[in-house]
């Protein structure tokens, strides 16, 4: 049974930066993180792959911004967040699948309990 503990969350002002944490018990090939805005449905923000770390970003305007990666030997997964904007607001969760396809963002089942990124 994997489990997900998030941290790293907080409120900045634009332009700023946060690294979330994703503390991860257990293995699963497909990481990711993902976010969601009170009222709306949770979406795929990046995710990463392992052993190999091929990542994937949910559209090329995150790629530029936002850096996800992991730390197999702590078992962590992280997510850099660099000039941050208003539009980034929302809860981010920590998800996990197992299976082969980490893009397919509809597979992630396993979540975290998410952590509060507020950019005013």
């Amino acid at each position: 049974h994997v489990q997900l503990v998030e941290s790293g969350g907080g409120s900045v002002q634009a332009g700023g930066s946060l690294r979330l944490s994703c503390a991860v018990s257990g293995y699963r090939h497909c990481m990711a993180w993902f976010r969601q805005v009170a009222g709306k449905a949770r979406l795929g923000v990046a995710s990463i792959s392992s052993p190999v770390g091929t990542t994937y970003y949910r559209d090329d305007s995150l790629k530029g911004r936002f850096t996800i990666s992991r730390d197999s030997a702590k078992n962590t997964v992280f997510l850099e967040m660099y000039g941050l904007e208003p539009g980034d607001t929302g809860m981010y969760y920590c998800a996990a699948h197992s299976g082969t396809l980490c893009s397919d963002w509809t597979r992630y089942r396993t979540w975290g309990q998410g952590t509060q990124v507020t950019v005013s």
